[in-house]
């Protein structure tokens, strides 16, 4: 008889947290959020809205309780971004709807992240937006008198996130946004903005090669948003390393919350591990993955839709029996680190043959020895690569904490799933979880 699967304790969505507490920020009235994901990117957004005159308070279960301004900020401030690049790709496009002088600032390493195409994205609709040479990253300036909506293509080969901010922002324009994104990636993130403007009450829709407007283009009409009550699911991109812990241990583990219904892109994860060999359970209340032998590799699969889980593959993918490989995941290298140089780097640190390209990666099969993984102060570097430390004894993390981005209780969670296979050496003393 087989074990009963194990129930992960995964925190709230930090897309839909952020999405959600920008959407109430702007609506009339008071939404209330359950179950929002607390930790630094949500807590840094949080606090910028709050700088903007949003009121957002912590109530009975941890909930977040927003009352809206009805619209955009006015009066112009500071707005520290922190690490998010969810702050520095949304916030702006709000502000410029509203009036006065904004200016966005980050860490040294938001500050490396472009933003030149959500920059000219908003002067084409009005904005005085200016941001620095040579990168055209943060800091950003934005001289705010409200936007004027009209047709707008955008390029979105970069980030779906410049798309994201300008749709969110499209209800609080004088006119109908028509926007399509060029080179779109991520697009599962796209959709879910949609289906989270409608729950605030706003109207947007998308057309076919049969609309209107051409194909991928999408029509936002001005009106603002409404108050609204949200249930927050668990992160599915966080949820990647539980199911691929799954998958490599041979145990089973099941997501509550996580379902047929989740507006989350990356839970099409676990259908790359079904392609794997694990088994795979999705009903509309939950996902239970059950790893079912020795990974099965030998494929080639376009993970671009679902990039924030790619690490998360090609961390274990040298337990495969066979290569696997990556594509469409270019833009990843402007994440918080590049994260196909971070991964090939760390895989060669443990043994692992890897090949490259500007937008792929092969993992070939071996047998991982340990090493000291460099996080490169990125999250889920440090979360992919503790997966395959429940298989690889020795693997310690130069920058555990790092973690805290989107999940500060990463490490206990994994620790209380696998007691027997976690190392403390995990959390060595570059800071505590």
């Amino acid at each position: 008889m087989s074990e009963p699967a194990l129930i992960a304790r995964i925190p709230g969505s930090k897309s839909i947290t952020n999405r959600a507490l920008l959407l109430a920020a702007a609506a009339e009235g008071v939404s209330l959020l359950r179950a929002p994901l607390v930790s630094e990117d949500t807590l840094a957004f949080r606090e910028a809205l709050t700088g903007l005159g949003v009121r957002i308070e912590t109530v009975e279960h941890g909930a977040w309780k927003v009352t809206g301004t009805g619209g955009a900020p006015r009066g112009g401030g500071s707005v520290w971004c922190e690490d998010a690049g969810t702050a520095a790709r949304f916030l702006p496009p709000f502000a410029a709807a509203g009036e006065g002088e904004f200016a966005f600032a980050g860490t040294e390493q938001l500050r490396a992240r472009p933003l030149r195409p959500l920059a000219d994205a908003l002067a084409g609709l009005g904005a005085d937006a200016r941001v620095t040479e040579p990168v055209g990253g943060l800091p950003l300036t934005v001289a705010a008198r409200g936007l004027a909506g009209g047709e707008l293509t955008v390029d979105a080969s970069l980030s779906s996130q410049y798309l994201t901010g300008l749709l969110m922002a499209g209800p609080l324009m004088r006119t109908p946004l028509v926007v399509r994104g060029a080179g779109l990636v991520s697009r599962p993130y796209i959709t879910m903005t949609q289906a989270l403007m409608r729950q605030f009450g706003a109207y947007v829709d998308e057309f076919d090669g049969s609309g209107e407007f051409g194909d991928g283009t999408i029509q936002v009409l001005p009106g603002g948003y409404r108050a609204a009550d949200l249930d927050i699911e668990p992160d599915a991109s966080t949820a990647s390393y539980a199911f691929a812990a799954a998958a490599v241990t041979g145990r089973g583990i099941t997501v509550p919350g996580l379902g047929t219904g989740s507006v989350q892109g990356d839970l099409g994860f676990v259908r790359v591990l079904a392609r794997a060999g694990a088994r795979v359970e999705i009903t509309d209340r939950a996902t239970t993955v059950t790893g079912t032998g020795p990974l099965r590799g030998g494929f080639d699969i376009d993970m671009g839709d679902i990039s924030d889980t790619f690490m998360t593959l090609a961390a274990v993918a040298p337990l495969a029996d066979a290569p696997i490989t990556v594509r469409g995941i270019g833009h990843a290298r402007l994440k918080e680190s590049d994260r196909i140089a971070a991964v090939e780097e760390n895989l060669r640190a443990c043994g692992i043959r890897t090949e490259s390209g500007p937008d792929r990666l092969t993992v070939h099969p071996g047998r991982p020895t340990a090493a000291r993984i460099a996080c490169r102060r990125d999250h889920r570097i440090a979360m992919a690569f503790s997966v395959l430390g429940l298989r690889v004894p020795g693997i310690t993390l130069d920058d555990p904490s790092c973690v805290g981005k989107t999940f500060p209780g990463f490490h206990t969670e994994l620790e209380r799933l696998f007691p027997a296979r976690t190392r403390r050496a995990h959390r060595t003393s570059a800071g505590s979880h």
